[in-house]
């Protein structure tokens, strides 16, 4: 590990419900088949580069996105009884598939290695594994993230990955999750930590910050090649994490209400509830406004050239939604009357 910790993370139930890539596989195929061809179009797509690399271990890097997307799909997804709306298995799907397409057809698939493209989509199916873990911090590393990184490592080696072998492999996978941190402060007493809630709470991904922490606690990080490259690659895993702000706009509406409806799960309230109708309004108007005029940042060069213009196009739209909510839902009765007058004026924005 290069940041150490003040406890560890042992593996659960759902680790030992999915513990190696025979049984996901076998779960992938019968529940959500679309995984492994997603899977085998990007092998073709990548075909030149494997071909390059006889010894590239492809059956052992897919090995550990099955295996990761089944344990999400548990714990926090369909497949389990702990939904969250969204860090969730169709989380992976969105970064895993449109969002690495577009920033293959941005910056071409030479660019990157074979190695760093595994190392993206890992981040897909990986970073949010974990999202109920007590909150503590070390180096500005969230709990969740820690977690999570502390069972890839234990997947990675479960597929045949060693850190001894492929050392590159376990530097750039801590740091590309520990950057998906967006808040590792300890939540208020007696309320727990709440993933969707930083989104918009947060000073932002902590991606943008690693440089800063790698000094403190890592001297002389600059002169290892292997971590300077990770580091690269934690910039881009973050674009990939928050371009759901260039999403088509109703894409990103939807996003944005299903992580309305997590905040409010993990909240503890009901959106049918009057309690909720004021933090639902908040949350779509001032957190959302928040998030992508302030807080949102691009923070790579490949970013930026595969998102940046698409998120600029959603700029106004965004901006009348909220002026127009803000109208409309003057005194609502529950957060369910929100989301719906929220649905409502983004259909009228198409």
């Amino acid at each position: 590990m290069i940041f150490q910790y003040p406890k560890e993370f042992p593996a659960d139930d759902i680790e030992r419900m999915v513990p190696d890539a025979a049984i996901a596989r076998r779960l992938v195929g019968e529940r959500r088949p679309e995984l492994l061809a997603l899977l085998d179009h990007r092998r073709q797509r990548f075909a030149p580069l494997i071909a390059a690399r006889a010894d590239a271990p492809v059956q052992a890097a897919e090995d550990a996105i099955i295996m990761a997307f089944c344990r999400l799909a548990y714990r926090h997804g369909s497949w389990g009884s702990d939904f969250h709306h969204y860090h969730n298995e169709n989380h992976i799907f969105e970064i895993l598939g449109s969002r690495i397409e577009r920033l293959i057809d941005a910056i071409g698939i030479d660019t990157l290695s074979l190695r760093d493209w595994f190392l993206l989509a890992l981040f897909a199916a990986a970073h949010d594994l974990r999202q109920r873990e007590v909150p503590e911090f070390a180096a500005g590393i969230g709990s969740n993230e820690r977690a999570s990184i502390e069972e890839t490592f234990r997947m990675l080696r479960t597929c045949g990955f060693t850190p001894e072998r492929n050392s590159e492999v376990f530097l750039a996978i801590e740091l590309m999750i520990a950057g998906s941190t967006f808040d590792a402060r300890p939540a208020p007493a007696a309320l727990e930590y709440n993933s969707a809630e930083m989104v918009v709470q947060s000073g932002g991904a902590l991606a943008q910050k690693l440089a800063e922490k790698l000094d403190k606690h890592v001297p002389g990080w600059r002169a290892d090649e292997r971590i300077a490259h990770a580091l690269d690659l934690a910039l881009i895993a973050a674009d990939l994490d928050t371009a759901n702000v260039a999403e088509a706009f109703p894409q990103f509406m939807a996003s944005t209400e299903r992580l309305c409806l997590e905040r409010e799960m993990r909240s503890h309230r009901d959106p049918a509830d009057p309690s909720s109708a004021q933090p639902v309004l908040n949350f779509l108007t001032t957190g959302q406004e928040h998030y992508f005029f302030d807080l949102h940042r691009f923070s790579s060069e490949y970013g930026r050239a595969a998102f940046a213009a698409a998120k600029q196009a959603n700029t106004g739209r965004m901006r009348t939604l909220i002026r127009d909510l803000r109208a409309r839902a003057q005194a609502p009765h529950n957060g369910n009357e929100v989301l719906a007058i929220f649905r409502t004026l983004v259909a009228e924005s198409a």
